[in-house]
C-alpha cells in the first residue's frame, strides 16, 4: 500500500479542498491510502473522514504557505508517520519538510494569476526557479494557464504535468424540487435564470456580471441573477446591485453546500473572473448535468469552454460583451439546448473524477519510480 499525505495548509474549504474530496470518491483504495495533514479545526476535517481519508491535525500551518516553525512541526510529523510520498497544494512548508526527510513531494498549482516583475526577471526569476525546482519532483498545474504562469516565473516546463480537475457528476433535481426554490427565490414562469458560484472577491467579476444585467434588463429582457458565495466583497456587491436599480433581479444565497438543487434551476452559468481562475469545479458540475456556461476568455476558462459548443466565451472585463453573449442565448432556445446535450459530451470524454484520479495516480507512482 502507498501511503500519501496530503498537505494543506486551507482552514476553510476551498477549491483545493474540493479537489482533494472529489479525487477521494475515485481513488484506487487497493493501491493508495490517503492521509491529510491539515490546520487544527479546519472546515476541511469533517468531510475529508467522511469520504475515508486518515486526517492528522497540525498546530500552524493555518492559511499560510511558509513558516520557519511549520517546517519544523511538518518534518517532526513526517518523521513519526512516514509516507511514501508528499502532495502539498500550495504550502511550501510541506515541501520543505518533506524534502528534509528524504520524501518525494508532487506540488499542485491551484491558481493563476499575473506573475510580479520581481519573479519575471533575475535574480527574483532564479531563485523562485530553485525553489520551486528543489523542493517538488512534480508540480501539477491544474489548467494550462497554471502551468504558463509557472513558466513565466522561470520554473521549467519538464518539471511540469498539466492535469484539469476532474469532478463527480451531479445530479439534474426533479421539477417538483427546482419548482419550490423558484417560488423561494421569486422566479417567475418567463425568467431566464443566471448564476454564479464563487467567493465574493472583486477579481471574480460579479460587478461585470451585474453590469451585464442591468443592460439586459434595460432591453426589457426577463433575467434573474442568484449568487452563490460569501466574501469580503458582499457588502460593495449588494451597494452596486442598489446603485443599478437591480435589487428585484438579484438573489444573494450565501453559501451553498449542496450545489444540485440551485444548479437545476439555472438556464445559464456564468464566470467573469479576471484573477486567479483555472479549472473552475462548479463549471464542470454544471456541465455534467448539461448546464452551458458563458465564461470569460481568462486562465483555465477557455480549456474548459470550447466556444459555441458548450458554451461562449467573452472577453475578459467586457460587460457588454458578457451580456451580448447572454442576449444571444435568451434568442436561441435550440442552440442554448444543444450547447447542454454537448456539455455533458464533453464532460464525459475530459473531466470526469474517474479521469483525474487516474491521472494522478499514475504521477504519483511515476514520481516513486524515479525516487527508488
Amino acid at each position: 500500500m502507498i501511503r500519501v499525505m496530503n498537505i494543506i495548509s486551507d482552514t476553510n474549504i476551498g477549491g483545493a479542498g474540493r479537489v482533494l474530496l472529489n479525487y477521494l470518491r475515485y481513488s484506487d483504495r487497493t493501491q493508495f491510502e490517503t492521509w491529510v495533514a491539515l490546520p487544527r479545526n479546519s472546515l476541511l476535517k469533517p468531510p475529508l473522514e467522511g469520504a475515508g481519508a486518515r486526517v492528522l491535525e497540525v498546530g500552524g500551518i493555518a492559511d499560510r504557505s511558509f513558516d520557519r516553525g511549520d517546517v519544523k512541526t511538518l518534518k517532526g510529523l513526517i518523521a513519526r508517520e512516514r509516507p511514501d510520498l508528499i502532495h502539498t497544494h500550495g504550502c511550501l512548508s510541506g515541501r520543505i519538510a518533506a524534502k528534509g526527510q528524504r520524501v518525494p513531494v508532487v506540488y499542485s498549482r491551484h491558481s493563476a494569476f499575473p506573475v510580479p516583475a520581481k519573479l519575471r526577471y533575475p535574480p527574483g526569476r532564479w531563485v523562485n526557479k530553485l525553489i520551486n525546482e528543489h523542493y517538488a519532483d512534480r508540480i501539477v498545474a491544474v489548467s494550462p494557464a497554471a502551468a504558463k504562469n509557472l513558466t513565466d516565473g522561470g520554473i521549467s516546463e519538464k518539471k511540469i504535468t498539466v492535469m484539469m480537475n476532474g469532478v463527480a457528476p451531479v445530479a439534474r433535481r426533479p421539477r417538483e424540487e427546482t419548482d419550490k426554490l423558484r417560488a423561494q427565490w421569486d422566479l417567475r414562469e418567463g425568467d431566464f435564470v443566471l448564476g454564479i458560484l464563487a467567493r465574493l472577491e472583486d477579481y471574480k467579476g460579479h460587478m461585470d456580471i451585474l453590469q451585464a444585467l442591468a443592460d439586459l434588463r434595460k432591453e426589457g429582457r426577463p433575467v434573474k441573477l442568484l449568487i452563490a458565495g460569501v466574501g469580503p466583497y458582499e457588502e460593495t456587491l449588494r451597494a452596486e446591485t442598489a446603485r443599478l436599480g437591480l435589487e428585484d433581479s438579484v438573489r444573494f444565497l450565501g453559501f451553498v453546500s449542496d450545489v444540485a438543487p440551485l444548479l437545476s434551476v439555472l438556464d445559464l452559468q456564468l464566470n467573469a473572473s479576471y484573477g486567479t481562475e483555472t479549472s473552475s469545479l462548479s463549471i464542470l458540475e454544471g456541465m455534467s448535468m448539461g448546464l452551458p456556461a458563458v465564461v470569460s476568455d481568462y486562465g483555465g476558462n477557455p480549456w474548459l469552454v470550447d466556444d459555441g459548443e458548450d458554451g461562449l466565451l467573452f472577453p475578459t472585463r467586457n460587460a457588454a460583451a458578457l451580456a451580448k453573449a447572454i442576449a444571444r442565448l435568451m434568442d436561441s432556445p435550440q442552440e442554448l439546448e444543444q450547447m447542454g446535450r454537448r456539455a455533458v459530451e464533453i464532460y464525459r470524454a475530459r473531466f470526469t473524477g474517474e479521469i483525474f484520479a487516474k491521472k494522478i495516480e499514475d504521477v504519483y507512482l511515476n514520481v516513486l519510480k524515479g525516487a527508488q
